[in-house]
């Protein structure tokens, strides 16, 4: 059979086991080892095991489980109240403060979380009834949190991108890096079209400036300090030199329980437990689905599908813009129905060689392919985000939330749309703190 047409029945088959309600990480191993019986016989069986196990060692995904870690112990606690309290009364002469203090709070939670379910949820219950009680139209505080909870797999440390790293052994620190100014960039839309939407609604007292004492400022810093400081030194031990993104991710696990401990007062051992038996089972779905993604890998390579798709694309008389439209139109799909990792792991083996045959930046294009998968999380008819802000909410109806995310949808695009103009954005600061990439 011709690998071009054998390539389109496997994605046929794929998107039928995985709508079919199997996990994705065993999903990935029967359509594997069933191509592989039908068209290499079952001796080619012999070697699954050999590449399942084979793609766990690695060094690097240690960092995975450490960073989920870090994340569960902060979403644990009040950390995100706290959070969002320090920002509003920081923020409070801000125009619009409310609304900027929760996006703030979101990008910074998300970024010390990594989940975006959590940031939402930690957020969402203190800025959500805030913002309606002070007259916030229901769109824009729901909208807002859903969207802003998106950026945990953006702003480092992210396990998403960790995981791409791996997939297509890309620096990880590089990875990070690229990350920092997109998703400020994304932020900054974020605020802005909150400010605009709050702006239009007619309730203008709402962008005025409330009022709290400095003492009522200071008094919160030091519950909040901590959690922001372990992200710094978690940053600068990485690009220091003075530790692997593994050896950094223990640490920040270790400071960020320590921290809950005795902040939070989390010394009941059955909360503890919870944490650590949460992220294990997080940490162990990923690192199933990457194990299966690699035979999956495997078995595309061996049937030959991979490299005849990558020798069809640059046969292709396109523009490669063109091209870079398509991918993204097949990642917004792909980002519709599955979860950002199962789609970078079982995307990457096949669009990496057509992105650097095409001649972008594979650092580029993960900042491009993170951003797809954000707009994912706030699009139906998966939309993880928005049944999270349902939960929380439940007075505001599922198309209320829907309606007040679709703007933020538009905003990632325009975000994509600036990176595609102005690469830079995303690689300027790898190239200057690690030098320029090869």
């Amino acid at each position: 059979m011709d690998p071009l047409v054998l390539g389109a029945l496997v994605a046929l088959v794929t998107v039928f086991v995985l709508f079919s309600g199997v996990s994705v990480a065993l999903g990935l191993l029967i359509v594997s080892a069933g191509f592989l019986i039908v068209f290499d016989g079952w001796r080619s069986l012999e070697l699954m095991p050999e590449i399942l196990f084979g793609k766990l060692d690695n060094f690097a995904l240690l960092s995975i489980p450490m960073f989920i870690i870090m994340g569960a112990s902060i979403a644990s606690t009040r950390a995100g109240a706290d959070l969002y309290e320090a920002l509003e009364r920081w923020l409070t002469r801000v125009p619009g403060g409310l609304v900027v203090s929760n996006l703030g709070a979101c990008a910074l939670f998300s970024a010390m979380s990594g989940s975006s379910p959590a940031t939402c949820a930690a957020i969402g219950k203190m800025g959500i009834p805030e913002m309606r009680k002070r007259g916030y139209p229901d769109a824009v505080a729901a909208g807002s949190i859903a969207a802003g909870g998106t950026l945990g797999i953006l702003i480092p440390p992210s396990v998403t991108m960790i995981v791409y790293g791996i997939a297509t052994e890309t620096s990880i620190g590089r990875l990070f890096l690229a990350g920092v100014f997109p998703g400020l960039m994304l932020v900054g839309l974020f605020m802005a079209w909150s400010l605009y939407s709050t702006w239009r609604s007619g309730n203008v007292q709402l962008l005025t400036a409330g009022s709290y004492s400095w003492r009522e400022r200071v008094e919160i810093l030091p519950r909040v300090l901590p959690f922001l400081a372990i992200i710094v030194g978690v940053l600068y031990a990485m690009y220091g030199g003075v530790a692997t993104p593994s050896e950094t991710a223990a640490v920040g696990a270790l400071l960020c329980l320590l921290i809950a401990m005795v902040i939070y007062k989390l010394w009941n051992p059955g909360d503890l437990w919870i944490v650590l038996r949460d992220s294990t089972k997080e940490s162990v779905m990923i690192l199933f689905i990457i194990a299966a993604a690699g035979v999956f890998s495997y078995m595309l390579s061996s049937l030959f599908i991979t490299q005849s798709i990558a020798e069809w694309i640059g046969t292709l008389d396109v523009n490669r813009w063109v091209l870079m439209g398509a991918i993204n139109v097949f990642l917004l799909i792909a980002g519709f129905f599955l979860p950002p990792v199962a789609v970078i792991l079982m995307a990457a083996p096949i669009l990496l060689p057509i992105i650097t045959t095409a001649g972008f930046d594979p650092i580029w294009f993960a900042v491009v392919l993170t951003i797809n998968m954000e707009i994912g999380l706030i699009s139906p008819p998966v939309g993880l985000n928005l049944y999270v802000i349902n939960g929380i909410a439940p007075d505001i109806s599922l198309r209320t939330i829907l309606t007040g995310s679709l703007p933020f949808v538009a905003c990632m695009v325009i975000a994509i749309v600036l990176l595609c103009l102005f690469p830079g954005v995303a690689t300027w600061l790898p190239n200057a703190v690690m030098g320029p990439g090869l």
